[in-house]
């Protein structure tokens, strides 16, 4: 059987062939050519033998068969005397196989390929279909192991967390901004983990992070030369969230601003008095919590004593709980010409104002339609001068923030009376206007004239923070980098996590 082969083609080289056996597979028993070996510690040359055994080693299929190659290795004594080493094993080729490998070089190859362009079960299915013995385990496996670190020197990263499972377990994605590559994940977002691997990177320049402090104190502590960029968009993103606060502590002068400050139920949807409802509930625990706080006792104290969670403690001794009617997303946006156009030619009954959107493909349902025709006449029907519903503190930041030509009527007119008679809110709009454009330009010496303004304002919690992190938002003004990419590569760890089905692992 030997003789009909071409052995060349099918047997690793460094090997003489013995025997095979032709079945389901095939079968090939052999030894090493070398008549000696060298010692792995000292690199001495030894023919001394001292004992055999066997490696089974699966190598590429031949012919729609499985091919298993059994190799009788030899053990040798090391000749050295001052080596440490005194029996070790030959190693057999490079190309042939490593040292405790059960696949050949050819074939590691060939299931490295396979993980890496289909994943890992994929990569089973179509590996049973060439009639490779490798399963999905054994796929990831082969990646993880040839994965290089990369060699060159790093100096700009990005630093950003990212979710195992989103609200109880978090690691930490680091990105080479220069290269757009992934270049470590750690196992959590701890200030301490973070620290040990920055001391052990002391070449970074250059480290882009969101405004975070963990980040920031560890790159501190273990970087004190490096330079701190705070990501743009997180800024942008933080200023707004600071100016919708200030709306929130602002509502009572609002509402009396625009005569609301009294509300009438009788004039309320049941969706509506639901929500006027529940405002009322959260004065009252509202009303509790300042009074223990006018009688000196701290946060946690309040806590103990009333039951609630901290967080509602510390919004309402802030202010940030103001709300009556919360505002959501409704499917009507997009139909509310259509709705007003239906109204002013006659159409009053709510369910066929349905059914006609229904018809020009509306998917939301008939009471969305209905509670919106109750609310519209209700609005007629109230008397003149009669003080309606006033916005929640989110669709008011949103107005006061768009520009006049983007508004209706009645709502520019509503922003107009509120910015006269809350000065101090119109100031805060204008300092986030000022603020923002002052990103978008990247005009740092404006950055210590605007903290300073800001700090005399509604906006002065933000402007402390931006005070305390000055450093890294005046380098945001100048230098070139931020986390965007750090931002996508999260992204796309995200999908190849699901893809994986968990097995992905750092």
């Amino acid at each position: 059987m030997a003789r009909s082969l071409h052995l060349g083609s099918v047997i690793p080289p460094g090997l003489v062939v013995d025997h095979i056996e032709v079945g389901t597979g095939l079968t090939i028993t052999a030894r090493p050519k070398a008549a000696s070996a060298r010692c792995p510690r000292c690199d001495g040359i030894s023919s001394r033998m001292h004992s055999r055994y066997t490696r089974t080693l699966s190598d590429l299929p031949v012919a729609g068969r499985r091919v298993v190659i059994t190799v009788s290795v030899r053990r040798f004594r090391c000749i050295e005397p001052k080596c440490r080493t005194k029996v070790f094993a030959e190693r057999l080729e490079p190309d042939l196989a490593t040292a405790y490998a059960r696949r050949t070089g050819r074939l590691e190859t060939l299931v490295h390929h396979l993980g890496l362009a289909l994943g890992g079960r994929p990569a089973e299915s179509f590996a049973r279909r060439l009639m490779v013995p490798a399963s999905r385990d054994t796929m990831l496996r082969t990646v993880r192991r040839r994965a290089r670190r990369p060699a060159e020197t790093l100096t700009v990263i990005g630093i950003d967390d990212w979710a195992f499972r989103r609200g109880h377990r978090y690691g930490t994605l680091i990105c080479d901004l220069e290269r757009r590559r992934v270049i470590a994940l750690l196992p959590d977002r701890e200030s301490g983990t973070v620290e040990a691997w920055l001391s052990a990177h002391p070449e970074i320049a250059v480290l882009a992070r969101d405004r975070g402090g963990c980040y920031g104190e560890a790159a501190t502590r273990a970087l004190p030369m490096a330079t701190q960029v705070a990501d743009r968009w997180h800024l942008m993103e933080n200023a707004s969230a600071a100016f919708l606060d200030t709306v929130r502590k602002s509502m009572a002068a609002i509402r009396v601003a625009v005569g609301a400050a009294t509300i009438d139920p009788d004039r309320l949807t049941c969706a509506e008095r639901l929500q006027y409802e529940g405002y009322r509930r959260r004065m009252a625990t509202a009303e509790a919590i300042l009074t223990l706080s006018r009688q000196g006792l701290p946060i946690r104290q309040i806590v103990r004593k009333t039951g609630h969670s901290r967080k509602l403690v510390r919004d309402v001794l802030r202010g940030l709980t103001g709300d009556v009617f919360r505002a959501r997303q409704s499917s009507l946006e997009a139909y509310l010409p259509r709705l007003h156009a239906e109204w002013t030619a006659g159409c009053r009954n709510g369910a066929e104002l349905w059914r006609r959107l229904r018809a020009d493909g509306f998917t939301g349902s008939l009471r969305v339609v209905g509670e919106w025709a109750t609310r519209r006449r209700r609005h007629e029907q109230a008397p003149e001068g009669a003080s309606g519903k006033v916005p929640s503190a989110r669709l008011l930041a949103r107005m006061m923030t768009t520009g006049r030509d983007g508004l209706s009527k009645a709502e520019a007119v509503m922003v107009a009376t509120i910015e006269a008679a809350v000065p101090a809110l119109d100031e805060a709009r204008f300092l986030l206007s000022g603020f923002q454009t002052m990103i978008r330009e990247r005009r740092p010496p404006d950055l210590d004239t605007w903290i300073d303004t800001a700090a005399r304002g509604l906006l002065a919690s933000f402007a402390s923070g931006l005070s305390r992190d000055r450093a890294a938002v005046a380098a945001a003004l100048v230098e070139p980098w931020s986390n965007g990419q750090t931002e996508g590569q999260i992204t796309r760890l995200k999908l190849v996590k699901r893809q994986m089905y968990g097995r992905a692992k750092l």
